[in-house]
């Protein structure tokens, strides 16, 4: 009997087999969600064996913590980069809610793993949601401190608000796009813009 000749899986730094194994497990939960994917899709996924899998994360939760940490990391930087990339505030305020569109509208499925998740009342998943929205908040409020003279803390609360309306807006734009996603964008701009715009920056002007 002849028997099946053992290929060897290609050793690669583990820097590079971890986002090797992160792009596989993205693929693989953005399609079936957490609870309906199994550690062999994603290792089958990969093209690599379950042992390998396991050498880099120990389960199926700590793969998929690794996966929500980058994604939320990336969209921090995107929005952060958004807000600082320019001085004007209306550009600002486009840039933001464009932001959270062009995440939504991704092929490649992001926004289930982060807003839309199964696993969304893990403890875990639930302090990294609110860590990233705190955090944006926090920088949108900079922002409208400085446009519209308010105190610090009603600022940042103003900063949550906004951040708040574009995630909503761009979700349930994405669930029901009966409005093209350019149009959508400027339709939410207006509407965050207009009302920051109406704080004065001098109080004599109210």
């Amino acid at each position: 009997m002849t028997s099946t000749p053992h290929i060897k899986q290609a050793r690669l730094p583990r820097a590079e087999r971890r986002a090797q194994l992160l792009a596989a497990a993205h693929t693989v939960f953005a399609e079936r969600g957490y609870h309906a994917a199994a550690m062999d899709d994603i290792a089958e996924a990969a093209s690599v064996s379950k042992p390998v899998l396991y050498q880099h994360f120990p389960g199926k939760r700590e793969l998929y913590l690794a996966l929500l940490d980058s994604e939320l990391t990336e969209l921090q930087d995107r929005l952060t980069d958004a807000v600082r990339g320019t001085d004007d505030n209306a550009e600002r305020v486009l840039a933001t809610v464009r932001g959270y569109f062009d995440y939504m509208a991704s092929e490649s499925g992001s926004h289930r793993l982060v807003f839309s998740s199964d696993l969304a009342n893990d403890p875990d998943v639930a302090t990294r949601i609110s860590a990233f929205e705190s955090a944006i908040g926090a920088e949108i409020g900079k922002i409208i401190e400085a446009q519209a003279g308010l105190e610090p803390d009603a600022a940042e609360l103003l900063g949550h608000a906004l951040a708040g309306a574009a995630e909503t807006a761009a979700l349930r734009w994405v669930d029901e796009p009966s409005v093209p996603l350019e149009e959508a964008v400027m339709l939410v701009t207006r509407l965050a813009w207009r009302g920051i715009a109406w704080f004065p920056k001098d109080s004599s002007e109210a």
